[in-house]
This record gives structure tokens, sequence and C-alpha cells, in this order.
């Protein structure tokens, strides 16, 4: 096995316009100040698939290639990030507070169905289609109500779900964008934390770039 200390880290990405999970890792990285090249993948292309796999072998995006360890998934990835890189504190230093946001984290990786099938992300455009809104609105609910607690128990020391910056909002910021660009209508917790993460200087610097990409058709389930 190589040395992976000085070896370099390559995060393979998709489209910044549409991929909610190419994000997630990415703000981690960003976060933890990690010096990462990247690699973009158009999604939704011919050669999609065997270019991920190339990478991969869960052939898709995204996936961390460090040495020659390769971590796919982006809870997965999040997590090794932050064993890289601990000064970072990704996770709350609390074990109560951890396993909570450890809670919250796991069940927006693995829920809410029906808000990633009609509010797909796409940083780049506004929609007005209130139908779609209103066909995931039992998931924005629960997220809205996710943001309130943790906002109210553990958020006093800074603008995040936890005060500071952690692994849960890397989770969450992708359902940020998808709210702001459906113009779904939220409650003052949540569209105070929508903010939060849309002015962070990481997330100007990922929608600045996605800007830049090319259109490709937009599809659902990112």
């Amino acid at each position: 096995m190589s040395d992976r200390n000085s070896a370099p880290l390559t995060l393979v990405m998709g489209n910044k316009a549409y991929s909610s999970w190419s994000l997630r890792p990415w703000l981690a990285l960003r976060h933890a100040g990690a010096d990462f090249a990247e690699v973009v993948v158009p999604l939704r292309q011919p050669e999609t698939k065997a270019t991920l796999l190339s990478f991969a072998p869960s052939g898709k995006a995204p996936s961390l290639r460090h040495g020659d360890l390769v971590v796919w998934d982006s809870l997965a990835i999040c997590e090794y990030v932050n064993e890289l890189f601990p000064a970072a504190q990704l996770w709350p230093a609390d074990a109560s507070v951890r396993a909570v946001a450890r809670a919250v984290s796991a069940e927006m990786h693995s829920g809410f169905p029906d808000l990633r099938k009609n509010l797909f992300m796409d940083v780049r455009s506004r929609f007005d289609r209130p139908d779609r809104v209103a066909a995931a609105q039992a998931d924005i609910d629960r997220v809205q109500a996710i943001w309130t607690d943790c906002r109210a128990r553990f958020g006093a020391a800074g603008p995040f779900l936890f005060g500071a910056f952690s692994i849960a909002d890397a989770m969450f910021a992708p359902v940020a964008t998808r709210l702001r660009s459906w113009n779904v209508p939220l409650d003052p917790v949540s569209a105070a934390y929508v903010e939060t993460i849309h002015t962070m200087p990481a997330m100007v610097d990922w929608v600045d770039a996605a800007k830049t990409e090319p259109w490709v058709v937009q599809f659902e389930g990112m």
C-alpha cells in the first residue's frame, strides 16, 4: 500500500449545477482546507457511466481518490475527510450532540424521496412550480423541523445547524439550494439558514463555477 500521507486528493464529481451528492464532500473538503484536485464528469451523457466506473466501482459521483484508496458515497467521503483533518472539527465535539448531528445527516442521506424527485437541484435556475412543491411538502416540513430543532438546541455558537459548520450542514446544503431554486415558502428560521448556506464563500464559489458549465437536460433524483 502506498503512503497516503503525501498522496494527492482527487474528488470526482458530477456537474456543479446539478450534482447534490458531489456538493456535500466538496464543502467538507473546502472547510477542512484540503488541497484537492477536481475532476468534473458531465452527467447524463452516453459516456458518463463508463467514465465514472473508471474512477470508482459504484459508477456514480462523487468518489474520492487518495493514493491507492478510493472512497465512494458522499457521507463516507465526509467521514474520511473528518479523519484526515481532525482540526477542522467537522463533527461537534460533544458526543451527544455529535450523535444528533450524525442522525440528521444519515436521515438526509437515506430519506426525503419526494423532495429529491420533485425539486431536483439546479443552482443556476429558478422555478415557479407550486405543484411540485406541494408534492414534496411533507419532506419540506420535515427538513424545516430538523433545522428549527437543531438551531434552537445546538446553534447558539454560530449560524449553522450545530453552531459551527459541520458535516450536517454539508449534507443539507443541496437542500437549501433546492428550496431557493423552487421558491419554496419557508419559516423564518429555515429562511435564515438557507441564506447562511448561500453566503458561505465556498458555496458562492460553487455556484459561480456552475454558471460556467454547459447546459444539459435537467433531470431528477440528484
